[in-house]
C-alpha cells in the first residue's frame, strides 16, 4: 500500500474537493457474524481478477463493476494487493510504518489515534493516514482503494459504484470503496453472475 500521497492522490482529493462523495454506512454480509477483523476465514475471502482478495460477496461485486467499467473503456485495479483485503498483521505493519507513539512537539498538535492502549502519532504530513488495526473496512475484506481514482475514472464509479453495492467512506479518499450491500447483493450484479460463462463459475 502507499505510505505516503502521491502526486495523484493529491491531484485525486483536489478533484474531489468539486464534487460530493456519496457516503452510505456498511451493512455487513451475515456470513461475517463472530469474524475478528483481520482474521477472517479462507474460506469466506476470494481472489480477484488483478491481485488480493476480498470477501466473496465483495469480490463479486467488484467483478461485475470491473466488467461494466471494462465495458465501457475503463479499467479498475486495486492500488496493490494489500489494499484489498488486510490480516490484521498487514494492517499493523502499515500502521507502525506511519505512526510513533514517541512523537516530537511538532507531531503532537495531531490528535493522535489510539492502539492497544498508547497515543500515536502520523510520523509525517506527507503519510497517507491509516486505520488503526482492526477498524479498517479493509479488514473484513470490503474495502478496495482503486488505482488512480480521477478524471473519467472517478467519473465512472461516482455514476456507477452504487448500482454495483460500493460507497465511499471519507470524502478525502475518492480511491477508497467499500461494499455496503450486506447479504443483498444488487440486481446489476445478479445480472453479471447468471450471464459469466460457465469455466468462470467453476
Amino acid at each position: 500500500f502507499p505510505s505516503h500521497d502521491s502526486q495523484s492522490s493529491v491531484q485525486q482529493r483536489q478533484e474531489v474537493m468539486a464534487r460530493q462523495l456519496p457516503i452510505v454506512k456498511v451493512v455487513f454480509p451475515s456470513d461475517l457474524k463472530g469474524c475478528k477483523p483481520g482474521e477472517i476465514p479462507a474460506n469466506l475471502l476470494r481472489a480477484i481478477e488483478g491481485k488480493g482478495k476480498l470477501h466473496h460477496l465483495a469480490a463479486d461485486c467488484y467483478e461485475a463493476m470491473d466488467a461494466a467499467a471494462n465495458a465501457e473503456g475503463i479499467d479498475l485495479s486495486p492500488t496493490s494487493q494489500a489494499d484489498t483485503y488486510r490480516s490484521l498483521e498487514t494492517q499493523e505493519y502499515g500502521f507502525y510504518q506511519r505512526y510513533t507513539d514517541t512523537p516530537n512537539k511538532k507531531q503532537m498538535k495531531q490528535k493522535p489515534k489510539v492502539y492497544k492502549g498508547k497515543a500515536w502519532y502520523l510520523k509525517s504530513p506527507k503519510l497517507a493516514p491509516m486505520a488503526v488495526p482492526g477498524t479498517s473496512m479493509h479488514n473484513y475484506g470490503l474495502a478496495i482503494d482503486i488505482a488512480n481514482a480521477s478524471g473519467k475514472r472517478l467519473d465512472w464509479l461516482l455514476a456507477n459504484a452504487q448500482r454495483f453495492g460500493f460507497s465511499w467512506e471519507l470524502q478525502s479518499e475518492p480511491w477508497h470503496l467499500r461494499m455496503v450491500c450486506g447479504d443483498q447483493v444488487p440486481d446489476a450484479v445478479k445480472e453479471w453472475l447468471a450471464n459469466k460463462p460457465a469455466e468462470d463459475n467453476a
